[in-house]
C-alpha cells in the first residue's frame, strides 16, 4: 500500500493506495507469513481470534474482551466464518464462540476451512472496500 495523501494531508482511501502487488499478497494470505515468527516466539497460536489493533482495546463490550481469554491466532472461527466479509459484531461472535468451544476438533476444522479459504480467495475484503473497516466500537 502507497502513502499517497490529498492535498490537506489525508490518507487517501485503501482502494486508491493497493498496489497490483499488494492485492496479490493480500488474496494469497501471504502477508501473514511474518505472523509464524510470533507463534515461534510463543506470542501467539497457530489457531485463535485474529489479533486486533491496541487502540480497539477501550471499545469492547464485557463480552467482546472475552476473546482476550487465549492467544491470538493467525487464522480462527470468525476467519473461516466469513473473515473481512462479516461485520464486527460477527466477527466477535464467532471469537468469544471459539473461546468458548476450542477443542481440538474444532481447531482441525478451522485449518482445513482456512486452507479452502485461502485457496478459493474468499472473505479478504469488506463487501465494496480495498480492506476491512475500522471498529469504531459498539452501537
Amino acid at each position: 500500500m502507497t502513502d499517497e495523501r490529498d492535498g490537506d494531508g489525508v490518507l487517501l482511501p485503501d482502494e486508491i493506495r493497493l498496489t497490483k502487488m499488494g492485492k496479490f499478497v493480500r488474496k494469497t494470505s501471504l502477508d501473514e507469513l511474518p505472523q509464524l515468527l510470533n507463534v515461534l516466539k510463543g506470542d501467539m497460536s497457530f489457531i485463535g481470534p485474529r489479533p486486533l489493533l491496541v487502540s480497539y482495546l477501550e471499545l469492547y463490550n464485557a463480552e467482546q474482551k472475552r476473546r482476550h481469554h487465549i492467544k491470538p491466532g493467525i487464522t480462527g472461527w470468525a476467519q473461516v466464518n466469513g473473515r473481512n466479509a462479516i461485520t464486527w459484531q460477527q466477527k466477535f461472535i464467532f471469537d468469544v464462540y471459539y473461546v468458548d468451544n476450542i477443542s481440538f476438533l474444532m481447531d482441525v476444522k478451522i485449518v482445513l476451512l482456512t486452507i479452502k479459504k485461502v485457496l478459493k480467495s474468499e472473505g479478504i475484503n469488506t463487501a465494496g472496500k480495498a480492506t476491512t473497516e475500522s471498529f469504531k466500537g459498539n452501537e
